[in-house]
């Protein structure tokens, strides 16, 4: 505990705003870990829905996705109120893609944020890495090469631990905002199925019909 204290001391305020970083961004993950938890959940729901729907049951497919907590289960549920209602063609399409990008911007809320302090956290650490290598080779100056080399060797380690903890700050941020983006994606892809399924078993007695 005393060394990781030094460790921070030594360092300087650089060392401190990636401290307040770390803090941010193990939080952010955290939150985002659950608030997307359900965000994949209720394939088999949406599937069972679609299916009473295809059999003319619309109350019980409604009621199963009113109990859903994904995205797609809300939106797919929004469909089909609307075509219940007598809503179709594109002022339903224009409203679905509407809330589909509100659930988008939901989902992905704080990912930016995540991937801004992965950028910005190697650049903080090589900042303070280059202003310590300024301050010791100041310090040779200032003694005109007489300066003892364990001082100039401290001032160094102590520039080239920035760094470190830029990178040990920026690698979770990373791993987490590429993981969580890509769960959003995979929720983004399955509200698209379930509403394309759901068109497709809509429009398919109309062709049939039509033929």
């Amino acid at each position: 505990m005393a060394s990781l204290l030094g460790m921070i001391r030594d360092g300087g305020p650089i060392i401190l705003l990636l401290l307040a970083l770390s803090l941010l961004s193990l939080t952010l993950i955290v939150w985002k870990i659950i608030h997307l938890a359900p965000v994949l959940g209720g394939r088999d729901r949406r599937a069972q829905a679609l299916e009473d729907w295809r059999e003319g049951r619309r109350e019980a497919a409604l009621a199963e996705l009113r109990s859903g907590r994904a995205p797609a289960d809300r939106i797919t549920a929004y469909a089909m109120e609307s075509l219940s209602e007598g809503i179709s063609g594109p002022l339903l399409d224009a409203e679905l893609t509407r809330r589909g990008n509100e659930e988008m911007a939901q989902m992905s809320s704080s990912i930016r944020l995540l991937e801004l302090i992965a950028m910005i956290s190697p650049l903080l650490g090589l900042l303070g890495t280059v202003t310590g290598m300024i301050q010791s080779f100041q310090m040779l100056a200032a003694a005109e090469g007489s300066a003892n080399a364990s001082v100039l060797a401290g001032g160094i380690w102590q520039a080239l631990l920035t760094t470190a903890a830029g990178l040990i700050v920026a690698i979770p941020a990373a791993v987490g905002a590429s993981l969580l983006a890509g769960r959003v994606e995979r929720a983004g892809l399955a509200m698209e199925s379930a509403v394309g399924s759901l068109m497709l078993i809509e429009g398919g007695p109309a062709r049939a019909a039509s033929d």
